[in-house]
């Protein structure tokens, strides 16, 4: 990534501003604008996150929002209440009170002398979710947005369910935030008032895996923030961009084909990161692509970026299994529209001999997978190479019912969404599968294409779920997630289906044989035609502002370990990510973050599942220092979840609080 540190205005920084809302509550924000904005008032950019400013964004923030300032923006980074060094409690995530607070945001932000009255939000992730729900409120002055890494859906395409399962990184995340949530302010901004704001935030900390495990379907809950309930209360236009390599790109089609505002997609190779600085390339002019639409929609300005097509869309190349590419090979290509238009939707059997054209003879072939089934399944959400990416899947799929096809003799890109109609019956009231598409190479290795769970009780809906009764058979058709995918010629496409997912997806409550009904059963697969001369899109050299200046004092280490018990057959997952230890230049605040994560399961008993997780945060400078501990485990009966937290802060080497949490939900056909 180019730095650029000559702009077309010159740029000012105001470190902390305090944003006042009508409840008394203030925010810290972090400012960066023209020099001049106040004489040639300029549009503003928001980025409303509770990720921490001053230490947790520093680094992202430095390479973007000056930039932004420096081509005529006033670029504002505002930590969320109960957050950073803003005052007040968080809850939960996505409240109606976070949007809240973003529309006085948004209207204090048009009352400043410097800013011309128009808003444009952006973010990744959590800071792309709400960018989305905020624009469906409707703010006035909100006239464009950029969402990456977003969800419409927070129910089917978030951290917590997919395809009604309990995805482990749902626990991973609420252990996140525990330990995220529960540092202090940094009293060089808040002054003395750090340690009774610290404290509060310690008292009301709140245990949120609780709340989501208590909602295990489709409800009121879950639809609250999902955009995708409405579509048409979105008015300003969005740039919606992901990557395949991201755990969010389903929602980027949904997004395109159900907004009404003027809206445009970008889908890269990416991780979940932003695309200049992603660790997985090709890195593309994001900023650049970023200013072409504010301009166009915040300044009037003709950017030509309405000539730009619907998608623009990255098709990866076949690579064998990999901690994670450099660069990624592929092409880019445009489209008008998904899964549609160049794509046709090719209907095969599955069949007791593989893949076919035609329907072979109706065959239940069964499966019953154990429980560690799934090791080599990668993160749920990939946000650094390494380990997070899926490993060979010989030995996952040799534990669970595959279907291959002949081999291919000409090159085929799958573009779009594939899916599975499946012709089952299961011998338990609750039963689930893990659903991969695979690229089997001629030398033996398979590499992962693309996935799904399914929680096979919501089999007809998934706000009302019902049990299923055994030995009955059932059809159900499951969407796998899009993708953009070369397949090579002599290779060959198989479909995985196995009755467990570990550590990805929690196990049923018992032991699962699930039949299949070859002959009957299909594979729905969108494939593009080969198009001779087709003009890709092209996209300028990624460039970003001048990086923060950290000094490292002990650097960032990370590891996996899978250890198996040879006497009761446990497998242990150990991931250890400690992220180093930094001193932060421009302010001298040392930071360290780090957090062991521990799977366990034996291959005979859902019920010996158990995840742990420890999170240390440390917060220094000078004499000033704080250290949180947090831990958390989580289990399971047939009939309930057992969760246990802690929490240890100390101040210096004295412990300031401690808060232990013993709680049971009630678990409901998952």
């Amino acid at each position: 990534m180019q730095t650029v540190t000559t702009f077309p205005r010159q740029v000012k920084e105001i470190e902390n501003i305090w944003i006042p809302l009508s409840d008394g509550v203030r925010l810290a924000a972090r400012l960066w604008l023209p020099e001049d904005a106040e004489a040639k008032p300029v549009p503003a950019i928001l980025e409303y996150l509770p990720y921490r400013k001053r230490d947790g964004t520093i680094v992202r923030d430095a390479l973007t929002h000056p930039y932004f300032a420096g081509h005529g923006y006033a670029s504002i980074r505002v930590d969320m209440r109960g957050n950073g060094d803003s005052e007040g409690l968080l809850f939960d995530e996505y409240t109606k009170q976070e949007q809240d607070d973003a529309l006085e945001v948004i209207h204090w932000l048009t009352q400043q002398p410097w800013c011309s009255g128009s808003v444009g939000m952006i973010g990744i992730s959590w800071g792309g979710f709400n960018g989305l729900q905020v624009a469906a409120r409707k703010p006035p002055a909100l006239k464009a947005i950029v969402t990456l890494c977003s969800t419409d859906d927070r129910y089917q395409d978030d951290i917590h369910y997919k395809g009604g399962c309990n995805i482990n990184e749902h626990m991973a995340w609420a252990a996140t935030m525990f330990a995220y949530s529960s540092r202090p302010p940094d009293p060089e901004i808040v002054g003395d008032a750090w340690k009774k704001m610290w404290m509060d935030r310690l008292e009301n900390q709140p245990m949120l895996i609780v709340p989501w495990l208590q909602h295990p379907h489709r409800d009121e809950y879950w639809k609250h923030a999902s955009v995708c309930e409405d579509f048409g209360a979105i008015e300003a236009a969005c740039l919606v961009v992901g990557g395949w390599n991201d755990a969010y790109s389903n929602a980027i089609p949904r997004l395109m084909t159900g907004l009404r505002s003027s809206c445009k997609a970008i889908i890269g190779p990416w991780i979940h990161k932003y695309p200049h600085f992603s660790m997985v390339g090709p890195r593309v002019g994001f900023l650049q692509e970023a200013l072409r639409w504010w301009d166009f929609w915040l300044k009037g300005e003709p950017t030509g970026v309405m000539l730009d097509a619907p998608y623009r869309v990255y098709v990866m190349d076949a690579i064998k299994p990999t901690n994670g590419p450099d660069e990624w090979p592929g092409r880019w290509i445009s489209e008008q529209v998904w899964n549609a238009g160049n794509t046709e939707i090719k209907h095969w059997h599955l069949n007791e001999d593989g893949i076919g054209g035609a329907a072979g003879p109706e065959v239940p072939l069964t499966v019953s997978s154990p429980q560690d089934i799934g090791l080599d399944g990668g993160d749920y959400c990939i946000m650094f190479n390494g380990s997070g990416f899926p490993g060979n899947q010989v030995r996952d799929d040799a534990g669970s019912l595959t279907f291959d096809s002949p081999a291919l003799v000409t090159d085929m890109d799958i573009v779009g969404q594939p899916a599975i109609e499946l012709d089952f019956s299961v011998d338990r009231p609750v039963a689930f599968v893990a659903i991969r598409l695979n690229d089997v190479w001629p030398t033996g290795e398979v590499t992962r294409i693309t996935w799904q769970l399914q929680n096979l009780c919501q089999h007809e809906s998934r706000e009302n779920p019902s049990a299923l009764e055994p030995h009955k058979r059932y059809r159900m058709k499951i969407a796998l997630d899009d993708i953009a995918w070369r397949i090579p010629k002599g290779h060959k496409l198989r479909v995985a289906i196995s009755t467990t997912y570990w550590p990805l997806m929690w196990p049923a409550p018992e032991p699962v044989r699930l039949t299949v009904h070859a002959g009957a059963s299909r594979v729905l697969m969108p494939i593009r035609r080969q198009i001779a001369g087709e003009a890709a899109p092209s996209f300028k050299p990624p460039e970003g502002a001048e990086p923060v200046k950290l000094k490292e004092l002990a650097a960032p280490q990370a590891s996996r370990h899978v250890t198996m018990d040879e006497k009761t057959a446990e497998t242990v997952i150990v991931e250890k990510d400690d992220n180093g230890r930094f001193e932060i230049d421009p302010h001298g605040l040392i930071i360290r973050s780090a957090t062991e994560k521990t799977y366990r399961i034996r291959p005979d008993d859902p019920l010996s599942a158990r995840m742990e997780t420890h999170w240390t945060e440390e917060l220094q400078r000078g004499q000033w220092q704080t250290r949180i501990e947090t831990y958390t485990r989580h289990e399971a009966t047939k009939t309930q979840w057992i969760i246990w937290g802690l929490i240890e802060a100390f101040e210096g080497s004295e412990q300031v609080f401690r808060r232990e949490w013993n709680e049971t939900v009630e678990r409901k056909l998952n």
